[in-house]
């Protein structure tokens, strides 16, 4: 068993202005519909989810890249990032299947500024 991890942190600010600059476009191009109605039910909060979403995916693509053969091109949204009932951040991949890969576990963080994401990945 391999354990491969991947970690992420952006600019909170950087996610916003792209949103703001690109609007439907980025986000479409970005995040799945799960993720935009999330994020955008978080309100005064929501540039911090998109953040730490984005940066989640930055970090599974990290996680997952040792056993990514150049047969598969992963876009953003073959990765989803939704929250269970208890608020819990899970990553479902989309339309892929990494071999061999037992179990997938993130974790995300925002403040202010930065968002942040953390991911191990358990492959046989």
């Amino acid at each position: 068993m391999k354990i491969t991890c991947g970690t992420d942190i952006i600019e909170i600010g950087r996610i916003k202005d792209s949103i703001e600059d690109m609007g439907e476009r980025f986000l479409e191009r970005v995040f799945t519909k799960k993720e935009i109605e999330y994020c955008e039910s978080r309100r005064n909060q929501k540039y911090q989810h998109y953040a730490g979403r984005f940066a989640g995916k930055e970090a599974v693509f990290k996680a997952i890249s040792p056993k990514i053969k150049d047969k598969y091109e992963i876009g953003w949204k073959n990765i989803e990032i939704i929250n269970d009932e208890n608020g819990r951040p899970s990553v479902h991949l989309v339309d892929i299947e990494i071999q061999g890969m037992d179990e997938i576990d993130i974790s995300i963080s925002h403040c202010k500024q930065y968002a942040t994401a953390n991911v191990v990945v358990m492959i046989r």
